[in-house]
């Protein structure tokens, strides 16, 4: 599991988020582990309450976790967005922006656990990359990003790398983490490239 800082947007301040960071691993050849931590007043944040699990749209527009991942060298990416409530929502893009389909996501659904304690919110997921790519050899590149909410329905923007401009978690220079091959030992080294919006 290897640590990383996801930083504030500079257009979408806020003085709640102490910290924002998240852990990833690949724990096989197509499945991968991110954990996310956010610090700070959680009295002063809008956290969606716990619901049954499911697949939910449009979680961007309230507080959750989310991670894109792409084959290194590949147009096609996947994304999957967690909400604290225990919803999740995972798309297929042929492309930047280019959905696969108009319906809902075949993907394999998230596994997600969500706990609170003192200042933290911390929250789990894996998820299964079939479909992702034939290729099981190829590297990984992956955007890491979340939206907070605070209580007044302000909305700030957090991510591995923002391009210029105003938050865009899907810019080609938000995938900013290179993970390699799962190969045993599983100790992916992670390697920044250059350059996330909603």
């Amino acid at each position: 599991m290897h640590a990383v800082t996801l930083a504030c947007h500079p257009e979408t301040p806020t003085d709640i988020v102490r910290a924002m960071s998240a852990r990833v691993r690949r724990n096989s050849a197509t499945g991968l582990d991110v954990s996310y931590v956010l610090e700070g007043d959680l009295g002063r944040l809008r956290v969606p309450a716990p619901r049954a699990p499911r697949a939910a749209d449009r979680l961007w527009q309230h507080t959750c976790c989310e991670i894109f991942v792409a084959r290194k060298g590949d147009a096609a990416y996947h994304e999957y967005n967690f909400s604290p409530s225990g919803e999740w929502a995972a798309y297929a893009f042929e492309g930047y922006r280019a959905r696969r389909g108009e319906g809902p996501s075949s993907l394999p659904p998230p596994r997600l656990s969500i706990r609170s304690h003192g200042g933290a919110l911390e929250l789990d997921a894996s998820v299964d990359l079939e479909g992702l790519g034939s290729r099981p050899g190829a590297s990984l590149a992956l955007a890491l990003a979340a939206v907070i909410e605070d209580r007044e329905g302000n909305l700030s923007y957090w991510a591995l790398r923002h391009p210029p401009g105003q938050p865009d978690f899907h810019h080609p220079d938000a995938f900013a983490l290179e993970l390699p091959p799962a190969t045993p030992p599983a100790g992916a080294s992670i390697s920044p490239r250059a350059g996330g919006q909603r």
